[in-house]
């Protein structure tokens, strides 16, 4: 580990591992620095209420449809009944109360049988 700093490491490449840092705590302390509050715009809050299902959806959609970079090519996949089973009980409870974690929990309990007992 002390190679890493000691002889490796050029003083560019420590100017911007400290540049970064700086940037990031001023990015994520911004909203302290000023005393007045700071209130969002009513478009704004609502966009921010779909930021984590859209999070979600980026990162599960591929792991979805693909399999080491192809695209899936058969109906033998326990992943595919498993998004079936969860947006069923997502849009069969049409949002209200719970609905994400029943919908991972919906889709785990038809994605674990198929995959573990059939072998999909």
């Amino acid at each position: 580990m002390g190679s890493f700093f000691m002889g490796e490491t050029d003083g560019w490449t420590l100017l911007t591992i400290v540049g970064m840092a700086g940037v990031t705590v001023l990015a994520r302390s911004f909203f302290f620095l000023s005393e007045k509050d700071w209130v969002l715009p009513h478009w704004a809050q609502r966009g921010l209420q779909y930021a984590p299902i859209a999070a979600l959806s980026a990162v599960i959609m591929p792991e979805i449809v693909m399999t080491q970079g192809a695209l899936i090519h058969t109906l033998q996949d326990a992943r595919l009944y498993a998004v079936l089973a969860g947006a069923g009980y997502f849009f069969a409870r049409r949002g209200a109360g719970q609905a994400v974690l029943g919908t991972i929990v919906s889709g785990m309990a038809v994605y674990l049988p198929l995959h573990i007992g059939l072998g999909w």
